[in-house]
């Protein structure tokens, strides 16, 4: 029998960096389940998402379109109403697109009122849901998130003994420290200490075991599950055992350097003063934050063998495309910088391990692939996986498939692209700049990374040189230096004029409509000089013109009557 995916399971972490797994090189930080899945298939070592903020990001994975696509540019910012996502697209072709955990979105609620759309309707709630039907939405940042201000987590907390108005903060993000007093895990440098809620009723514990509930419930139908953890992201704080696995010594040595504060980059030097920059910068809360960071991840990984060996269980394993991923990474000081809105490497190179069950997935089983891939090219991938036809007037991304079959395309894409709107940021406000420029755009060709920023100097980094992007040359005279900058300006600015609001017309369709052999569309006649030239037309297309409307051939042979005779 040929083995084909019927399902997909699409796994994402929240602020994982890929160093911090270890089939990535982490040599402390153990990771053997998501390692066991890499050995499945294929593990992408140039990943790069679409923006270095979580909503951004989630919705070009979602959509297959690049933030300049799609609009979202942070993530307060609501997904236009009637951009299509990846539910939207597979429901189509018989796919049940579930969700269960964070996606982070904003729903457009001006733009289903002006349609007319009932929010709590079916398609008010996928438009609201990222496209997809919620199993259990569950942002996590109670209630902070304005989603929903008691989720069923809460719920289920309280029906275990876990109490107060919000168990979600008082238990699984708050901590006891050593003279016994109650201490927020939103304050980082309590990220050390184990989290009041045992570790079965943690978040990830519990996520994990509703993901397990939809695969129990879900029939024959084949679905797509977006099962989406809101960890590793801070709050930094897991229960015990995990908040006791691992001591600031197993922590990767911090990447920064004193020369990267001499003569900055304006953006990137008052980033450096955002408050959690400065907090960061702190060793004692540096420590204390590695130790809750590294075992929420190894919780994660922990969970995923538990759903991993259901899944087995069950007989899934074998007919279900898993990917596993993240939105983006998290700078945890390197950099003197704190949580993310730059393009270094932690923060937009992300985890990406794909397996595909079909048969001609096998060559490739157990490899590393070096090319550069894209949040954007999940969606196309999933669209392969069901069969759909390829979308490049809807989606920015390319299928992954040919790389998973062994059988790379012959011509792929020379950058890969992200982008960050700061003007929500205290750096903007620093800056005086206005919102409308606030913004900026990288472009890595796998050596050198160009970030462009409005009104100011470019960024440059050479990766070859410079692993850990330690020197911005952004403004260095020397030759090579002018050409990289010259040359990944005009790749950006080739990239940025793509057409990519041209989403109801397909590629295709333009292409094969021979404009020569038209003689007349809808009997509309537009350039012809008299009836013998409208003749002569109808006459050279003969072959492959035929009017579909009986009244638009009946009014072509009464025009070209008396040129014929």
């Amino acid at each position: 029998m040929t083995r084909r995916a019927k399902n997909i399971l699409f796994v994402m972490c929240d602020q994982l960096r890929a160093d911090h797994l270890s089939c990535y090189g982490h040599p402390r930080l153990h990771t053997p389940h998501l390692d066991a899945l890499a050995a499945r298939g294929v593990l992408f070592e140039r990943a790069y998402v679409q923006s270095p903020v979580c909503g951004p990001s989630r919705m070009s994975y979602y959509t297959g379109r690049y933030m300049q696509s799609h609009g979202v540019s942070w993530n307060f910012v609501p997904l236009k109403a009637g951009e299509m996502t990846i539910g939207d697209h597979l429901r189509p072709l018989g796919m049940r697109c579930a969700l269960v955990g964070k996606t982070h979105m904003r729903a457009d609620h001006a733009g289903m009122a002006r349609m007319g759309i009932d929010p709590k309707s079916r398609i008010g709630v996928r438009i609201a849901e990222c496209g997809f039907d919620p199993y259990e939405r569950d942002d996590g940042l109670h209630p902070f998130s304005g989603h929903d201000p008691d989720p069923h987590y809460n719920r289920y907390l309280r029906e275990h003994g876990f109490g107060g108005d919000n168990p979600w903060e008082e238990w699984a993000n708050t901590v006891v420290d050593r003279d016994g007093s109650l201490r927020s895990g939103w304050f980082l440098k309590y990220s050390h200490l184990p989290a009041r809620v045992p570790d079965e009723h943690s978040e990830t514990p519990y996520t994990t075991t509703r993901a397990m509930d939809f695969m129990r419930d879900a029939g024959d139908q084949p679905w797509l599950l977006h099962l989406s953890y809101i960890k590793p992201h801070w709050p930094y704080v897991v229960p015990a055992p995990y908040a006791g696995m691992y001591t600031p010594a197993d922590a990767l040595p911090l990447v920064r350097s004193d020369d990267e504060l001499r003569d900055p980059h304006p953006v990137y030097a008052a980033m450096t003063r955002h408050r959690v920059s400065r907090t960061f910068a702190d060793p004692a809360v540096r420590d204390a934050v590695m130790v809750g960071y590294m075992g929420l991840i190894k919780q994660i990984d922990d969970q995923l063998g538990r759903l991993f060996a259901f899944m087995r269980e069950r007989g899934l394993m074998d007919e279900t495309m898993i990917v596993f991923c993240a939105d983006h990474g998290d700078f945890l000081g390197d950099h003197w910088l704190g949580d993310k809105e730059l393009f270094h490497e932690p923060v937009v190179r992300t985890p990406l391990i794909v397996v595909d069950p079909d048969e001609r997935a096998d060559a490739t089983r157990g490899t590393r692939c070096s090319a550069l891939v894209e949040a954007v090219d999940l969606a196309p991938t999933f669209l392969d996986v069901c069969e759909g036809q390829p979308l490049p007037h809807a989606m920015d991304g390319r299928s992954l498939r040919p790389f998973l079959f062994g059988k790379p395309p012959a011509a792929w894409r020379e950058i890969a692209v992200s982008e960050c709107d700061y003007s929500f940021q205290s750096s903007r406000i620093e800056l005086g700049t206005p919102s409308r420029e606030a913004w900026m755009r990288m472009a890595f060709d796998g050596r050198w990374k160009y970030v462009l920023t409005e009104g100011y100097r470019p960024m440059l980094f050479d990766l070859q040189q410079d692993p850990h992007e330690l020197r911005d040359v952004g403004a260095s005279p020397a030759a090579e230096h002018a050409a990289a900058r010259a040359r990944l300006h005009e790749a950006l600015f080739r990239w940025a004029r793509q057409p990519r609001q041209r989403v109801t017309i397909a590629d295709d369709l333009i292409e094969n409509t021979d404009v020569q052999s038209r003689v007349a569309e809808a009997g509309i006649l537009i350039g012809y000089a008299d009836e013998a030239d409208l003749a002569a037309q109808r006459r050279a297309f003969a072959p492959r013109y035929a009017s579909s409307n009986p009244l638009v051939k009946a009014t072509l042979d009464r025009l070209t009557a008396k040129a014929d005779r």
